[in-house]
């Protein structure tokens, strides 16, 4: 499973009273799992889907049509869980779901599961956003020119036994102006498609270069110059905070009169009660929508009104498009559980299955540095940065900064994780900064981890050598060469003669054997540091006189 071969010892780890590692990046060593990891399908994929999951060595099982409690009893066996749109994955159904590493939805759609509940349980979410992206174009195009030649209407009108060609005159496409909101990939296969159709494009999509736009065809334009200039608009945006109701009464008031509206992308992105308004006073002379701000859509403003065309959230509903969503999605959840690759994920930094035996041990570095910081750190953190130097600088440092604010965080938040650390620190308003240079030290690749709180400043570094085990090679300034260990003993002194044999003494009287002692210090007879490996946790009783012993400044027992 994912999580077997980030911890080489895990009975000890737990022992330590740590959480394990999250289990993003696989041991490469690691060349079998010691179990295959358990997909539960939950919703409708294609025969080939499941073949894959087989094909790869997990072990899946097929079972549409779960009512939710019938989900949630059965959903704690599983790693995986693969799902189209029925089925609702809720924080009290994630409550059960106690060894769910990821939820894999076969669309673009993840409205149907609940994204913090799940990134504050570490599970990834991914998506397949590429695989329906031709088919939702091409529904937007259908719907434009259903709409610009009344053909629902007009077909229903014929078959009912009428004859109604006065009744029906439509408008030519060729030499309109299509205007497209969000060109993203759906949006550009929609704007190349306008282009066949000899429209002019225009578009409005603030992440949009000028280059991709100049690449695309496209004029790239401001919201309101869309609005004015647009015979036909489209769509083809996410719903959030700032799209929601993108178009609402005033921008309707603004548009060319006679404007047709098609909706592909997301229901809330129209204000439904507004546009319904516009139709009726012949402000916007159709509208096409495929989604709607309540699904399933019973019941709409938009419904009955001559000039609206209406389909059933129809934009992914092709059989080549449920067939791509469907493999691809059995692809990512496969190359997560078995390889720690991370994919179209929604609430991760992506890893290629090439990246993720590199990135693990210096995971493993990235969170040990993060755990030691934030086992040392008394006052309130206010900001965190990682310098990445050298070889490292050009990995995936988004995934390390994960780690290490994960690290920096469970000794005071044990449910935090690789996924949510961001979310957390972001939340609690501790800033996070990121510098990648070029090599400046002896090592090939060297992460720096600083801390800034109310009072001070304090950095720890940290390599990953050949042998793939991270090593501290600085606290604070002090040189030193220390791997880390379940359990360690972090002391700082006064250079003086006789620390060590007082200390070595103290814990042998109390049974404590020491595994490894490193020591630095910035000059004669200045600060030292001790990093001590020991043989199981030292009691507290032992702490206090190790505290006693001369010249020793500060003593902090620590778990890895």
């Amino acid at each position: 499973m994912a999580r077997l071969g980030l911890c080489e010892d895990p009975r000890r780890l737990a022992e330590s009273g740590v959480s394990q590692p999250d289990p993003l990046i696989i041991d490469p060593e690691l060349k079998e799992p010691i179990m295959a990891p358990r997909v539960l399908i939950s919703d409708k994929l294609s025969p080939a889907a499941v073949q894959i999951f087989k094909d790869r060595g997990v072990d899946v099982d097929v079972k549409p049509g779960l009512d939710k409690d019938e989900l949630a009893e059965l959903i704690g066996t599983y790693d995986g869980l693969a799902i189209r749109s029925a089925t609702k994955v809720t924080a009290k159904l994630l409550e059960r779901a106690k060894n769910l590493k990821v939820v894999g939805r076969a669309g673009i759609g993840v409205d149907n599961v609940d994204i913090p509940a799940a990134t504050g349980k570490g599970i990834i979410v991914m998506n397949t956003p590429f695989g329906n992206s031709i088919t939702t174009a091409e529904h937007a195009i259908a719907l434009m020119l259903a709409l610009a030649r009344q053909i629902p209407e007009a077909n229903a009108s014929t078959q009912a036994g009428k004859w109604e060609k006065n009744r029906f005159m439509g408008i030519e496409i060729t030499g309109k102006t299509l205007g497209v909101i969000g060109c993203g990939n759906i949006g550009s296969i929609v704007a190349d498609r306008g282009h066949g159709l000899k429209m002019k494009v225009i578009a409005f999509d603030p992440f949009l270069s000028p280059e991709r736009a100049l690449d695309l065809g496209v004029e790239k334009v401001e919201i309101n110059e869309l609005f004015r200039r647009a015979d036909f608009i489209t769509l083809h945006t996410p719903l959030t905070d700032k799209t929601k109701n993108i178009i609402d009464a005033r921008a309707l008031a603004s548009m060319k009169k006679g404007v047709r509206i098609i909706n592909c992308a997301r229901g809330g992105l129209v204000d439904e009660a507004a546009l319904r308004a516009a139709l009726d006073t012949g402000q916007v002379a159709g509208a096409a929508f495929d989604v709607f701000t309540v699904e399933p859509a019973t019941e709409n403003p938009l419904f009955g009104h001559p000039n609206v065309v209406a389909t059933p959230h129809l934009g992914a509903s092709t059989a080549e498009a449920q067939e791509n969503v469907a493999l691809q999605i059995a692809e990512q959840m496969s190359d997560y559980l078995l390889r720690g690759a991370i994919s179209n994920a929604v609430n991760f930094p992506s890893i290629t299955a090439e990246e993720a035996p590199r990135l693990k041990p210096f995971v493993r570095l990235a969170e040990q540095l993060g755990l030691f910081a934030g086992q040392v750190t008394e006052t309130g953190l206010k900001a965190v940065k990682l310098t990445y130097e050298g070889h490292v600088a050009g990995m995936n440092t988004k995934a390390l900064t994960s780690a290490a604010i994960s690290g920096l965080l469970k000794p005071l938040l044990q449910d935090v994780n690789m996924v949510s650390a961001p979310v957390i620190a972001r939340e609690r308003g501790i800033a996070v900064e990121e510098t990648k240079r070029d090599a400046e030290s002896d090592y090939e690749s060297l992460v720096t981890l600083t801390v800034v709180t109310e009072r001070q400043e304090r950095s720890i570094k940290g390599t990953v050598f050949a042998d793939g085990r991270p090593r501290v090679v600085s606290i604070k300034g002090i040189r030193m060469d220390a791997e880390f260990g379940p359990c360690m003993l972090y002391i700082t002194n006064e250079d003086k003669p006789g620390f060590i044999g007082r200390f070595a003494s103290l814990l042998g009287n109390a049974g404590i054997n020491i595994a490894t002692f490193h020591v630095g210090r910035d000059k004669p007879g200045g600060d030292a540091i001790a990093l001590v490996e020991v043989d199981g946790e030292v009691p507290p009783e032992v702490v206090e006189q190790v505290k006693k012993i001369p010249h020793v400044q500060r003593v902090r027992p620590l778990r890895f």
